[in-house]
């Protein structure tokens, strides 16, 4: 039986459709009760807008390490270490609205607001140049965090750091 291979183009486009796809459905709804997509893990889909939301933050690296595989790069393990780095940096950053600096040592720091979901987030950095390049930038573990603050300009304010 023949073996199918994908040229790497092939597979990021292939895995760019099913992304979309998956988060065509979940941003779709479902009529009533906020359902979620089938394809989308709930951890992804979870709206952080409100009091208590806690981040899959397992789930949300599953979906950069799939982005960073389609592209040939090793995944990122995570780190509870870089874990409370994001969160102090997101804490900072929905409490005075102003980004926070890249702190020294990080390979990388992608910052984003206003998105309810990680994968909206995620959606976002992927389809900017210079965040994508940051997904697929050299690094070996990572962390990722939100924090909510209702009386800010956005809401939800998203970190994702990587160190090696």
């Amino acid at each position: 039986m023949p073996v199918l291979r994908l040229t790497r183009p092939v597979a990021a486009a292939a895995f760019a459709l099913l992304t979309a796809a998956a988060l065509a459905g979940c941003s779709m709804g479902g009529g009533g009760g906020g359902g979620s997509s089938a394809a989308l893990h709930p951890g992804l889909s979870a709206r952080m807008d409100q009091p208590g939301a806690s981040l899959d933050r397992a789930r949300a690296l599953s979906i950069v390490n799939a982005y960073r595989a389609t592209n040939g790069i090793a995944p990122l393990t995570p780190d509870t270490g870089l874990d409370g780095t994001a969160r102090a940096l997101a804490n900072q950053y929905a409490q005075t609205g102003t980004p926070p600096k890249t702190p020294q040592g990080l390979r990388v720091m992608k910052l984003s607001a206003g998105y309810a979901t990680f994968a909206e987030t995620f959606s976002g950095w992927r389809n900017n140049p210079a965040d994508a390049a940051g997904l697929t930038s050299a690094g070996g573990k990572a962390g990722v965090a939100m924090a909510f603050n209702p009386a800010s300009s956005y809401g939800v304010y998203w970190v994702s750091v990587v160190g090696d």
